[in-house]
């Protein structure tokens, strides 16, 4: 089965940081104990054999009169005076026929360490050998052994202490390296802090701060300059947005809403029973629009409709909502209504507000009468239902209309 490498955990930096450091001041630390602890254990070996090599020499000087006279006795007791005092562990006096003369060995150590006999043989892996002289002759040999726990002892004290050091210096120098690494770790977090926001909440007006480190501090001005672009975009897509509603929901001549916005507000309020409750709807048409456009042309026509429409605003200020439905016909959605009396005193005033001439632009005035048709929203169940009614009032209107002036 494969395994889905986006839901994976992921480390972050500063843990992998951590990682990178601390993986690397290990391995360092193992080779330099490594590389110092063979290096000290082959100094300590040629020191201590030198040392053993000195000391016998120093006994050969001593042992030189008991080998003239073959004192054996004496011998011994001089190898016993300084083997007591921990120079060796055992020590072999022979003449130059091979005889032994004198045999001296300290107290057997039954509890040494299998590694410190190891070590032991290591650092001295057979007995020093010094000749005895007199008067330029060889009156024998003197075989030394080394003190296994002296040996051993510092062996072990060696180590432990390089041990210790570097262990020491490991923690130091992972402390060293967490304090150096938070300088870039910093840095990051805050540009992913930006870019998190940027993504979550939109705010392209955060930068990046100026940064100590030279790579992070130009991709730090890379990625301000790409926010400003950003910025500009996001800017321009808003403006060319809110240009774009205008457009669908607003009338290009009158500046009205138009009649998508018309029905999306017919539905909301019969879909909201506190607004329905006082709220109708009163339809236009113009009575003699065609007669306008035949006789001084469609540009006048448009004067005509840009007129009537502004008239429709003021009307309706900020309590009523006016709108184009298309040519010559207009709607408005009334609030704060809910009788018939008061409705029927609005169209009277709104009759006044249209009733003044309308200046053309060859100096001619004209007027251009409205037929108008309401409705309720109390007394109608739908938006189709509130609509049918009040486009039936308006026709009923226009024909009266029709048959009072011919």
């Amino acid at each position: 089965m494969t395994k889905d490498i986006n839901n994976m955990p992921r480390p972050t930096f500063k843990r992998t940081l951590r990682r990178i450091s601390m993986i690397s001041v290990v391995i360092t630390m193992i080779i330099a104990w490594l590389i110092l602890s063979v290096s000290s254990m082959m100094t300590l070996k040629q020191y201590a054999q030198n040392n053993l090599r000195l000391l016998s020499v120093s006994i050969s000087h001593s042992l030189e009169a008991p080998m003239v006279f073959r004192d054996g006795p004496a011998a011994y007791d001089t190898l016993a005076m300084l083997g007591k005092q921990g120079q060796f562990s055992s020590a072999q006096v022979v003449d130059s026929s091979g005889v032994i003369i004198a045999d001296w060995s300290g107290s057997a150590d039954n509890n040494r360490d299998m590694m410190g006999g190891l070590v032991s043989k290591w650092v001295f892996p057979t007995p020093v050998i010094q000749s005895i002289y007199h008067d330029g002759k060889t009156l024998g040999e003197i075989h030394l052994t080394a003190m296994d726990d002296i040996i051993t002892h510092f062996v072990w004290t060696s180590l432990g202490v390089l041990t210790a050091c570097l262990i020491l210096a490991s923690f130091i120098s992972l402390s060293i390296t967490r304090y150096l690494h938070k300088g870039m770790v910093d840095a990051l977090n805050n540009i992913t802090e930006v870019a998190h926001d940027v993504q979550t909440n939109r705010n392209f007006s955060r930068r990046v701060s100026a940064e100590r480190i030279e790579e992070f501090h130009l991709f730090a001005q890379d990625f301000n300059t790409l926010l400003d672009e950003m910025e500009t975009w996001q800017t321009q897509l808003q403006r060319k947005n809110a240009s774009l509603l205008i457009s669908a929901t607003h009338d290009p001549l009158t500046g009205l809403a138009n009649r998508t916005a018309f029905h999306q507000a017919v539905e909301s309020m019969m879909n909201d029973r506190s607004r329905k409750i006082d709220a109708a709807l009163l339809f236009m048409d113009g009575d003699n629009f065609k007669y306008i456009n035949d006789t001084w042309g469609h540009a006048v026509g448009d004067r005509v409709l840009v007129e009537v429409a502004s008239r429709l605003r003021a009307f309706a200020g900020d309590t009523h909502c006016a709108y184009r439905l298309g040519g010559d016909e207009f709607a408005i959605l009334l609030t704060g209504v809910n009788a018939t009396d008061d409705l029927l005193a609005l169209i009277q005033s709104l009759r006044h507000a249209l009733l003044p001439p309308i200046l053309l632009n060859n100096g001619e005035t004209t007027t251009m009468s409205m037929s108008i048709g309401y409705a309720l929203a109390k007394c109608t169940a739908t938006p189709e239902s509130l609509m049918e009614v009040a486009d039936q009032n308006m026709y009923l209107e226009k024909n009266k209309r029709r048959l009072a002036f011919g």
